[in-house]
């Protein structure tokens, strides 16, 4: 049984998933030009900047605590090689749609092909993390450690809090919303539910409402 808690983890996986998903839908749609919905598309701006705070934070705040206390044990470092060389592989893939979105000559095919891309490495990074990773992080890390790591994406996240914690929980579970919502404030609780989820649901994420 783990000692920590993964919940934050697996809400945001659940949450990429998701999107990844969207992302799927929307470049299969065949009465619309994906590229002109996915390049105008919040959601498509909102998973990025998420993707790229869940990264950097483990780039920069988890991975090399790992690698401290795993000193000397060449399969578990070999295991943070991959999971950063995975982080690696995803940027220029999503640097590659966004190329393609801007480029009046590259087809739908193309965007396709490069989604497929991205949905299949990320979708086998969080896989490998979550058969892997975790069970590594939890047989290394003190409850300490992890709770330093959680503060840390909460830093990454930053000022675009009221619209990722939103973005993160949209379709959890009540159990995963309830426990990532307890270590906030109470007043930071309240706006969320007050202000944050109804400015989010007003979001046309993926341009349903085009």
């Amino acid at each position: 049984m783990s000692k920590l808690d993964m919940t934050s983890m697996y809400t945001f996986h659940d949450a990429l998933r998701r999107d990844l998903r969207h992302i799927a839908d929307v470049t299969a749609r065949p009465d619309d030009d994906p590229r002109r919905v996915l390049a105008t598309a919040v959601g498509w701006e909102l998973f990025k900047k998420a993707l790229h705070a869940h990264h950097t934070a483990e780039d920069e705040a988890l991975w090399p605590v790992m690698r401290e206390a795993l000193a000397g044990r060449p399969d578990g470092l070999a295991l943070l090689d991959a999971m950063e060389a995975e982080h690696a592989a995803v940027d220029p893939v999503i640097e590659a749609i966004d190329a393609a979105l801007a480029d009046r000559e590259s087809g739908p095919a193309r965007l396709g092909e490069l989604t497929d891309t991205l949905a299949t490495a990320l979708g086998g990074h969080l896989k490998h993390e979550e058969d892997e990773a975790l069970a590594l992080i939890d047989a290394t890390l003190s409850e300490a450690q992890w709770l330093e790591f959680g503060q840390a994406s909460g830093k990454y996240v930053g000022p675009d809090a009221p619209r990722v914690i939103p973005w993160m929980l949209d379709g959890a579970s009540e159990g995963a919303a309830a426990a990532m919502l307890a270590p906030l404030p109470e007043p930071v609780r309240a706006t969320y539910a007050n202000e944050w989820v109804p400015a989010y649901k007003a979001l046309d994420l993926w341009g349903a409402r085009a």
